[in-house]
């Protein structure tokens, strides 16, 4: 509701609806980067794709490269393109790479890729190495792909255990507090919503930037009160305008002027013409 207040105002002000959301886009972006960092930084994003380009071009030219294949499955998985990420690291799981770190990342492409069985076997693969393996992500991984293919129990069971290694997380607090609402536990879910926006208050900045998305959907209310004050501003603005002969032109071609009273009245021929 607010951006399109915004759109209206900024459409008021260019005469473009065309320029207005182009606008709109650059605010959010540069307003977002100077504030609560939310959105995905632009810069690294194009910096991933051109780092994407380079890898694919590197296989290419040599198959072989194990680390290039490891790299871009990487970027893949985080671009949620786990069917090529599969693709990408499998020769390298049969060429004899069993470390953790490969078999932690094919088995969460093989779980984005819908394939819950294989991704299962090779998580427990990783976990033997390395139960611990990045603060719990294991578990994290497992809890959120058997929550979104509905294995509730299996996802509670998942996230309890990240919730007691990483405990200053508000990510799994908040999938945890989805998946005991979904097996009915709502004072529990209700709490452990409570218990993930006050680790997000207590945390260092750097941590809460991290974490701000998921404490906001923990608590919406949050950036629903903030909509509603920008679109307050936004609506208090777009009633001003009128005071300063801002208002749109009816039609393509139609020019109005105001009098001394500050009622509009169509401009003669005549009058368009030195206004030239």
């Amino acid at each position: 509701m607010s951006k399109w207040i915004l759109w209206l105002f900024l459409t008021l002000l260019t005469g473009s609806p065309l320029l207005s959301l182009g606008l709109i886009i650059v605010i959010i972006f540069v307003a977002d980067r100077f504030t609560w960092q939310v959105l995905p930084s632009p810069v690294r994003l194009l910096k991933r794709f051109q780092r994407a380009g380079q890898l694919a071009g590197t296989l290419l030219t040599n198959p072989h490269e194990r680390r290039a294949r490891h790299e871009l499955a990487d970027i893949r998985v985080a671009q949620r393109r786990y069917a090529e990420a599969v693709d990408i690291l499998k020769p390298n799981l049969e060429a004899g790479d069993e470390d953790v770190d490969t078999l932690y990342l094919l088995g969460v492409a093989y779980l984005g890729a819908g394939d819950a069985q294989r991704g299962e076997l090779l998580l427990d693969e990783a976990a033997k190495l390395d139960p611990d393996h990045k603060l719990g992500a294991i578990d994290l991984e497992r809890g959120r792909f058997r929550l979104k293919r509905g294995d509730v129990a299996g996802a509670v069971e998942a996230l309890e255990r990240y919730c007691q290694v990483r405990h200053g997380t508000v990510e799994g607090r908040y999938l945890l507090a989805r998946a005991l609402a979904r097996v009915g536990r709502a004072e529990d879910a209700k709490r452990m919503r409570e218990r993930a926006w006050m680790e997000y208050v207590a945390a260092p900045r750097f941590q809460r930037r991290r974490e701000r998305k998921w404490a906001w959907r923990a608590r919406p209310s949050r950036p629903l009160m903030y909509a509603a004050a920008f679109a307050l501003v936004m609506g208090l603005l777009a009633s001003m305008l009128p005071r300063f002969g801002m208002t749109p032109e009816p039609g393509y071609g139609d020019r109005y002027r105001y009098d001394a009273y500050g009622e509009p009245h169509r401009a003669s021929g005549m009058e368009e013409y030195q206004g030239e």
